[in-house]
């Protein structure tokens, strides 16, 4: 080393970045890195976020035919005009009989049918059905994420007021009625009031009376375990006690349609009304300024440049006067005629381009995904639909629909008809064997029921009706269980049938539910003349 240089320790070679196997590897341009997210606490997140969701949902719900129409879809895929109620007492330990069974059963649908359907009977407003209570809260489930009501009793004097029997009365309310304070160490969460062991006392509901806002108290149940206010949500988390839109997921995806569908609408709307375009060789203010330079031209001395800018312009005069004057009309429509080398030429919209179908149709798949209903019914375009896709659509969405039923619309019909069944053995509107003592000790049995709702859509009856005669042939199912399939009591078919053979036989007709090719190889009978007198 010579004097005065400066030595540098060799520098380390940098390492190679090697992928590893790991979560949340990020890519090149930090896609991840850039997105951040906190811990999610899913109580938390509903109540800072619900009004805002709410007020949302509802909004693009009351502005939007699509939407509603796929709230009705909801609708009519779970509970479809009602969910039927199928009793099953268990009461085969108070030393029932099997008839003795099925006459009560019978007994009872038939009585809750007729309640249900009168709203003097159930409604504490005395407008609406029970399967229209359903049916709004189901509205509610939607737009809100919980549906909730209570239950009341009406006293003895006033239902002689209204001339009704029951007391029972069902008082459905908005969620956005229950309040979203909370106040912890009270037991207080977004209006729901718990004990020490976080099972729900009472809701706390504001709603106007008289002109007033006054806020009340519901008890969710009475000293023995009835309902009397039921609350439906579909929890994300165990510590969950409200709901939330279920369109919550996909609001910016639907505000980006609603922009995408205005645009595109607008842009076509401007498009139809300036699509007439007039192309003209006329010399623009380019030429005019080069004409200005003539003025300087001149022919052996004399100059002319005045004289050809004159009669520059009034060829240009003659030629504008003589398509002022002419015109051309066609019935009631007047054309004047174009100047010398003018051309009207008429433009077709452009909008909507190539892109726009593909994706506003990716966009409702996203829409029709979340809200759980199928992309035929929420776009009713079945331009592509065959019919293994249809079956396996409606296969993969039916599903959604069951638990839907079953988590949201059962429950409230089973809080009702509990409540209901109870009141009507109470006050032996119905009889029950070994009377009120035996009801109340065995009231969970008893009022044991399942809902029955409409039957999932098929792509072909004939082969949907073959698929269930073969499993019924092969063993493989039960009468049962094809029955409530297509949306019917085995016992209620059972009974229309045994209605239909006394029928038909009363008249000399035969079982009418006999194969035709065993009708036909039946022998048959001939009566023998009365004899005459004479």
């Amino acid at each position: 080393m010579q004097a005065g240089a400066v030595a540098f320790p060799n520098a380390a070679a940098p390492a190679q970045a090697r992928p590893t196997m790991r979560y949340l590897r990020d890519t090149g341009s930090a896609v991840l890195a850039s997105r951040f997210a906190s811990m999610p606490d899913s109580r938390q997140d509903i109540r800072w976020a619900w009004d805002r969701a709410a007020a949302l949902a509802a909004d693009f719900i009351h502005n939007s035919g699509r939407l509603k129409g796929a709230v009705d879809q909801v609708k009519a895929d779970t509970v479809g005009t009602e969910l039927k109620l199928n009793a099953q007492p268990d009461v085969a330990a108070l030393g029932w009989t099997d008839e003795e069974r099925s006459a009560w059963k019978r007994l009872v649908e038939k009585e809750w049918r007729q309640w249900s359907w009168n709203p003097a009977e159930c409604d504490q407003r005395g407008k609406l059905t029970i399967p229209q209570i359903v049916d709004v809260s189901l509205n509610h489930f939607v737009a809100f994420g919980e549906a909730c009501g209570a239950l009341g009793y009406m006293p003895a004097a006033m239902r002689q007021r209204y001339n009704i029997r029951s007391g029972l009365k069902v008082c459905a309310t908005s969620p956005v009625n229950l309040v979203r304070d909370t106040m912890e160490f009270e037991g207080l969460f977004q209006g729901v009031i718990h004990d020490v062991n976080g099972r729900p006392q009472a809701y706390r509901v504001r709603s106007r009376r008289d002109g007033m806002m006054e806020t009340q108290d519901y008890a969710a149940r009475d000293r023995f375990g009835s309902a009397l206010f039921y609350h439906v949500f579909d929890p994300k988390d165990p510590d969950d006690v409200r709901g939330i839109s279920e369109l919550a997921p996909v609001m910016k995806t639907w505000a980006m349609s609603e922009k995408l569908d205005d645009a595109t609408l607008q842009t076509a709307v401007l498009q139809t009304i300036f699509a007439a375009t007039l192309t003209s060789p006329e010399p623009s203010a380019a030429a005019f300024e080069a004409i200005e330079t003539l003025k300087e031209v001149s022919v052996d001395g004399h100059p002319i440049g005045m004289d050809l800018i004159g009669d520059f312009c009034g060829a240009l005069g003659a030629r504008l006067d003589r398509a002022r004057e002419s015109k051309v009309a066609i019935s009631d429509s007047q054309v004047n005629h174009l100047g010398p080398g003018e051309e009207l030429e008429f433009k077709t919209a452009s909008t909507p381009g190539g892109q726009y179908l593909p994706f506003s149709t990716h966009l409702q798949r996203i829409m029709a995904r979340c809200i759980g209903v199928t992309f035929s019914s929420f776009s009713l375009d079945h331009s592509r639909a065959t019919y293994s896709s249809v079956r396996m659509e409606n296969a993969s969405i039916w599903p959604v629909v069951l638990r839907r039923r079953e988590r949201i619309a059962a429950p409230i019909c089973q809080s009702i008809y509990e409540a209901w069944l109870t009141e009507s053995v109470v006050e032996g509107r119905i009889p029950f064997k070994g009377g009120i003592a035996a009801f109340m000790a065995h009231r969970d049995k008893a009022t044991w029921a399942e809902w029955v709702g409409p039957p999932p859509p098929t792509a072909d009856d004939l082969k949907s009706a073959k698929a269930a005669t073969e499993r019924l042939g092969n063993r493989t199912s039960s009468l049962a269980i094809e029955s409530a399939s297509v949306g019917y009591d085995p016992q209620d078919i059972a009974a229309m049938r045994q209605s239909d053979i006394e029928l038909y036989e009363g008249y000399d007709m035969g079982d009418p539910y006999l194969p035709i090719d065993a009708a036909m190889s039946r022998p048959v009978t001939e009566l023998e003349p009365e004899p005459t007198n004479g």
